[in-house]
């Protein structure tokens, strides 16, 4: 049984996902928060089900755009490849 699919829209100075953050949500939200991500403070991932590399490269190239964002929220997936790839808790390449 599928998930909802998922989304991403502007709360405020926060984008709030939800639903699986896959190759497939990845590929299909990225145009829609590359343009909400400027002035983003936060990522809100509280209503994300899982978060698989691909999620994890979508939120990371969004975090880009938005230094020093926090992220709120630890779905499945999240800290595991966050560890893997050596990301920070802003989704930055650690030094």
């Amino acid at each position: 049984m599928a998930g909802a699919p998922a989304s991403v829209r502007k709360d405020g100075d926060a984008l709030s996902f939800a639903g699986a953050l896959d190759r497939t949500a990845a590929a299909t939200l990225w145009p829609q928060a590359r343009a909400l991500a400027p002035g983003a403070r936060r990522f809100d991932l509280s209503a994300v089900s899982s978060v698989d590399s691909a999620g994890l490269a979508l939120l990371a190239e969004l975090a880009s755009l938005a230094p020093g964002v926090e992220v709120i929220g630890t779905p499945p997936g999240l800290t595991e490849l966050r560890a893997a790839y050596r990301l920070d808790d802003a989704l930055g390449f650690g030094r």
